[in-house]
């Protein structure tokens, strides 16, 4: 027998906009991807794209998650305030006026240095789902822009620590003297390794070994075409080695799964090995929220 729409699901964040059309299991029937993440979403018309990328699709209840709840989003949602789980998420569902659209909160951390995030949380939950035996106590590694460390307990986000990893190396291969190398990058496994080991090693963090993928190359002990890789190596490497100092192991990574087995290489240069890698994490939290919420229905 076939199976049954019952749900829409959006993954909706900075740069790219992800849908899914679900069954009553949550299974995926249909993806769609569209590059209208919030910062690209023609005449700020959120619900122009909803409708486009939706299209033919049965009229069935909705949800999204990421930085579409932001203040630069659809409609900005306010964070929860962690520790918060499945249930905390629900209750602060809010649905956007004149769509079927409700939109996830993101999860906050509060103090003298406060932590936030939008979209991780819907990840989480959906790794829990899982991966059960994770919600007890577990440590989790969102790779991305910005890489989150997360602590879960008894199901609920309690820690959360930032790394800008990936916008930073954005913002020296674009805009620093260490991106002019970059006219031809290679892929080069060995020279992210030896970006990860000099990480590593580092007693004063990464800032002083940033100019170390200009003066390589011109000593000549280094491939031009490989000093990006060189530098992600420095980047990933020196997040790691913060991470396990405060003495952090994780659990699983999360997220894509290139950019998690490229951290599940410099983890293991740490003698960190076998750490698993959970896919779907998204769609599957966007699922167990919306059934927890009973949104799970065609629209009437």
């Amino acid at each position: 027998m076939p199976s049954t729409p019952s749900l829409i699901v959006l993954d909706w964040g900075t740069t790219a906009l992800r849908a899914y059309l679900l069954d009553d299991a949550g299974s995926v029937l249909d993806t769609r991807t569209a590059p209208h993440g919030i910062m690209h979403v023609p005449d700020s018309d959120f619900s122009a794209v909803f409708d486009a990328v939706t299209a033919d699709w049965p009229p069935l209840m909705s949800i999204a998650a990421g930085m579409i709840g932001s203040a630069s989003g659809w409609l900005e949602v306010p964070y929860c305030a962690a520790p918060a789980g499945i249930d905390e998420l629900v209750a602060s569902l809010t649905l956007v006026p004149n769509a079927e659209l409700n939109i996830v909160p993101g999860v906050a951390t509060y103090g003298a240095l406060p932590n936030v995030m939008r979209g991780e949380e819907t990840q989480i939950v959906g790794a829990l789902a899982l991966r059960p035996e994770l919600a007890a106590d577990s440590r989790l590694v969102l790779p991305g822009t910005h890489s989150k460390w997360v602590q879960v307990m008894n199901g609920k986000i309690t820690g959360i620590t930032t790394f800008m990893t990936g916008e930073l190396y954005a913002v020296l291969c674009e805009h620093s003297i260490l991106g002019r190398f970059a006219s031809d990058p290679t892929a080069d496994d060995d020279s992210f390794s030896r970006g990860v080991l000099v990480a590593k090693e580092s007693a004063h963090g990464v800032s002083p070994l940033l100019f170390s993928a200009r003066a390589l190359v011109l000593t000549k002990r280094l491939a031009a075409g490989s000093s990006l890789e060189y530098l992600s190596g420095l980047l990933i490497g020196d997040e790691v080695r913060c991470s396990l100092a405060d003495g952090i192991r994780p659990d699983a990574l999360i997220g894509d799964a290139t950019l998690c087995n490229r951290y599940r290489v410099a983890l293991s240069l740490f003698d960190i090995h076998d750490v698993p890698v959970v896919d779907g994490a998204a769609h599957a939290g966007l699922f167990s929220i919306a059934m927890r919420a009973g949104l799970t229905r065609p629209v009437t």
